[in-house]
């Protein structure tokens, strides 16, 4: 049975819904990284970190490659990159315009 667009799209929204997966995808942004790479650069346990893994591999978004012990990330799709990218453009937009209506309240406020 095929999922509805809408529902592949809530769960590809709530793999992303976590700070460290966000985090993961922006160092892999950067190009591949190991496990190593990204324990030293993230504030998680191994364990915590291989659940985050576990959720953005299974959803498809990073690639997992195996080097003997080593594992290695990349980004599975360069679209992926043009979603964080998007991300940041809206938060940018949203933060203008926040900190328009704060200007406007403190005019209102000195009336």
């Amino acid at each position: 049975m095929d999922v509805p667009l809408y529902q592949a799209k809530s769960e590809l929204f709530r793999a992303l819904g976590h700070p460290v997966r966000i985090r993961v995808l922006e160092l892999l942004d950067d190009g591949p990284q190991t496990v190593r790479q990204l324990l030293d650069a993230l504030a998680v346990e191994a364990s915590g970190l291989s659940r985050h893994l576990t959720v953005l591999r299974g959803t498809g978004l990073v690639i997992a490659r195996r080097d003997g012990n080593t594992v290695e990330y990349t980004l599975a799709a360069g679209e992926v990159t043009g979603l964080l990218a998007t991300a940041r453009q809206i938060l940018t937009h949203l933060s203008l315009g926040q900190r328009q209506l704060l200007a406007e309240l403190r005019t209102e406020r000195a009336s």
